[in-house]
């Protein structure tokens, strides 16, 4: 007999807690996604993008948010629409298989290659030459779009702007010496089953070799025609 209620209601506890049925025990907590391996997953993925630059990238990915994702067979990282690899960024991850979810990962990257400035003052219309080029390593993210990563890119293209000393050289700043410009005078050609007609015209739009562009013949029709060289357009009969 117990003489205290505190000390009978401690001992009914225990019985109650001794006798109650195993579906009462504590359940084991349920597997949650590894998050070390959506960060390698981002890794890899974000390595293959960055192969096409010319350069060495570096990835730091921080660690991805995993509260209830279940463990994924099947992980496909992805770039949102329409974002390109830059410095800061976010990559989503889709869990395939066995379950759906999607996660969101941020990184940090760079990318350390050469690119190529201007080691004078290059006026437009200038042919540019090695001679003009100096080499720069960099952070190459950091660039605007359409920077010279490659000499083979700029050498015997002509300036089509001012592009001055110490300055990044583009792509959009130069172009090709066989490529026909807005307003010039051309030579379209015609070519049938043993035959080749040739005429005059003005070039109503610019482009390089293998560029479409319409041109207005020299009796005032509008033909379109492919770019041959500096001076010629080929129109289809």
């Amino acid at each position: 007999m117990f003489r205290s209620p505190y000390l009978f209601a401690l001992a009914l506890a225990g019985m109650l807690v001794a006798g109650a049925p195993a579906s009462y025990a504590a359940l084991p907590e349920q597997a949650v996604q590894d998050a070390a391996l959506v960060a390698a997953e981002v890794e890899t993925f974000l390595r293959g993008q960055a192969s096409s630059y010319p350069g060495a990238a570096e990835i730091s990915v921080e660690a991805p948010r995993i509260t209830r994702q279940l463990p994924c067979e099947q992980l496909q990282p992805f770039l949102p629409s329409g974002q390109r690899l830059r410095s800061r960024m976010t990559v989503g991850v889709r869990c395939m298989a066995p379950s759906s979810w999607t996660t969101y990962v941020q990184v940090n990257l760079s990318i350390q290659g050469h690119y190529y400035v201007a080691n004078r003052n290059i006026a437009a219309g200038d042919t540019v030459s090695l001679d003009d080029l100096s080499a720069r390593e960099g952070d190459i993210l950091r660039l605007s779009n359409g920077i010279v990563f490659d000499p083979s890119q700029a050498v015997g293209y002509i300036a089509a702007q001012r592009i001055p000393a110490g300055g990044p050289v583009k792509s959009t700043a130069l172009r090709d010496p066989n490529s026909i410009q807005r307003g010039q005078s051309v030579r379209t050609q015609a070519r049938g089953p043993g035959f080749v007609a040739t005429g005059e015209g003005q070039a109503l739009q610019g482009g390089p070799p293998g560029a479409q562009i319409q041109v207005r013949s020299s009796s005032g029709q509008i033909v379109t025609g492919t770019v041959l060289d500096a001076n010629t357009v080929q129109v289809a009969l």
